[in-house]
Formats: C-alpha cells, sequence, structure tokens
C-alpha cells in the first residue's frame, strides 16, 4: 500500500511526470526483485543497508553505470524518506549513504546559428503538424520550460494582452514567463489550425496531436530531434539541451543569473550554477578584448 502511495504522491504532490514516476517505479521494483529473489525479504520496508549495499555492489558488477546506480539509489532513498515521513519506519536505511563518484556530464548547447538554421531556414509543412512543430521548438528555445511544462500548457495560460504565458512547475510552482513578439505570429498561426481539427479531445490543452489528443513526451522528443539534426552534427538534441541552450545564451548576452533562475523555474542557484560554465568562454572572449593588460 506505502509504494502505491508513494507513486501517487510523486505524481499528485510533487507533481512530476508520467515518464519520471514510471522511472522510479521501475527503479524500486527492480530493489524489490532483489531483495525477495536473494534474501527472501517481501516487504521493503524492513530492509537495511547492508543488503541495498550488496544490491549496489551486483549492480557494479554488472557493469551499470554510477550515474545509473545513483539514480536508482535517488529514486529508493526517495522511497524511503516518503514512507519515514508517513510514520511507517522510523529510520530511512539509505540516510547515510553517499552517492558513487560519476564523470561530470557535459552537455553541449546549440550555437546561435544553429538556433538561427532552424528558426528561419527549416521549411515546416504547410499544415497542422508544421505550425504545431515550429511553435513547439519555438516555445521551448524561447522561454526555456521543461518539456512535461510545455506538455500541460493550456490555452488559458497565454494572456494575450500581456503578451505571457503561465507555467505549472515542479511541486505546483507557477511562474510567469514573457513572450518573446517574434513568436507571437507562430502561435497565432498554429491556433488557427489548432481550431480546425476535426476532433479535439483535450479542449483546455495548447499543444495537441493531429488527433486532438493531449501531446506525449516521445512526440516532444521525436519533434526536436528531427529538426535538430538538420541543423546539427551535435549527438545529444534533446528538450533539454533546448533548455539548457536557452539559459547559456541568456548569460552569454550579460542576463542576471538570479533572473535566469526564476525564468527556469528552479527552487536554487545552485541549480543554475551549472550552466555558468559555458558561460566562461564568452567570459574570457570579452576580457581578452577588454582588458587593457591584454593590450600590452
Amino acid at each position: 500500500m506505502s509504494f502505491e502511495s508513494f507513486l501517487t504522491y510523486l505524481s499528485l504532490e510533487k507533481n512530476y511526470s508520467p515518464h519520471t514516476v514510471t522511472a522510479y517505479k521501475k527503479d524500486i521494483q527492480e530493489f524489490i526483485a532483489f531483495a525477495s529473489g536473494v534474501y527472501n525479504i517481501v516487504d521493503i520496508n524492513k530492509v537495511e543497508y547492508p543488503i541495498i549495499r550488496n544490491w549496489i555492489i551486483k549492480l557494479v558488477g554488472k557493469g551499470v553505470t554510477n550515474r545509473t546506480i545513483n539514480r536508482k539509489i535517488a529514486s529508493l532513498k526517495a522511497y524511503y524518506k516518503f514512507i519515514q515521513k508517513i510514520g511507517v519506519v522510523d529510520l530511512n536505511p539509505l540516510i547515510t549513504h553517499k552517492a558513487l563518484k560519476t564523470k561530470k556530464k557535459l552537455e553541449v548547447p546549440f550555437s546561435k546559428s544553429e538556433m538561427d538554421k532552424i528558426l528561419k531556414q527549416i521549411p515546416f509543412d504547410n499544415d497542422f503538424e508544421g505550425a504545431r512543430d515550429k511553435l513547439l521548438i519555438e516555445f521551448l528555445y524561447a522561454t526555456g520550460i521543461r518539456r512535461a511544462e510545455l506538455i500541460s500548457l493550456k490555452l488559458s495560460d497565454f494572456n494575450s494582452a500581456k503578451t505571457t504565458i503561465k507555467v505549472l512547475g515542479k511541486r505546483n510552482k507557477e511562474r510567469v514567463l514573457p513572450l518573446v513578439p517574434s513568436i507571437l505570429p507562430f502561435l497565432s498561426s498554429y491556433i488557427e489550425q489548432r481550431f480546425s481539427l476535426e476532433t479535439i479531445v483535450d479542449k483546455d490543452i495548447l499543444f495537441l496531436t493531429k488527433s486532438g489528443h493531449k501531446i506525449y513526451e516521445t512526440l516532444v522528443y521525436r519533434v526536436i530531434n528531427k529538426y535538430l539534426s538538420m541543423v546539427s552534427p551535435k549527438v545529444k538534441k534533446s528538450p533539454h539541451i533546448l533548455r539548457h541552450t536557452f539559459a547559456i545564451h541568456l548569460l552569454n548576452n550579460g542576463a542576471d543569473l538570479n533572473a535566469v533562475k526564476e525564468l527556469l523555474g528552479h527552487s536554487s542557484l545552485a541549480s543554475t550554477q551549472v550552466y555558468t560554465h559555458n558561460s566562461i568562454a564568452e567570459l574570457k572572449k570579452v576580457h581578452a578584448k577588454a582588458h587593457p593588460r591584454n593590450k600590452d
């Protein structure tokens, strides 16, 4: 019962996407299979840390990366934290666990020229899906919102008078974002195409499939991957890279870090600071051109 309650908590209270909830579920079910298969333990609420440590050792032995192991343990740790909170257990067995060391993951943002190519040169089909895909990419790059946030946008979230969009982020935190003027014609074109659909099932949702249903995560990924592949040889082409690109381009053009934090919907500045390492290169260029000592 506590496991199902935990999944409901992630979905409704933490406002995690279905994809994220499924990932947590799979990680914990994998551990349940290990605990019951090796130690004949059915109730994981009674597990102690040595058993979890042995699971980690087994995963390492199977060649699972430290990054993946840390993700699995984070899922398990969140579960134990939840059942401790509701009084099922007195102590979280992972309270003193330290994450395995991992190599820093380098995410390469798209350049301004690459974004200009996709937004100004790539021809989109003159139909509903073409208008939607164009707006979808414009939205992700212009606002830096998360994929799950994009999928959940409603028609009523758009304020045409103020040219803003209301976004529901993690932990049900709302933020209002400005929209650049250049996105408005694409929004207007898409909405016109949207109302011409024969059937609209999810009437309040902004982004729909051609069958009138709310778009889904895989579709967003496919759209981004398809069009970014036309302009860039970079290996990673995901919605998150557009969020990354949004932040880097703002910082490179002098945006305040705290302002970028608010736009991204981060709860702490530390989350935003991961983007600053990419802007250091731009700062070095400015420094090299402007500082008197570099001219000696």
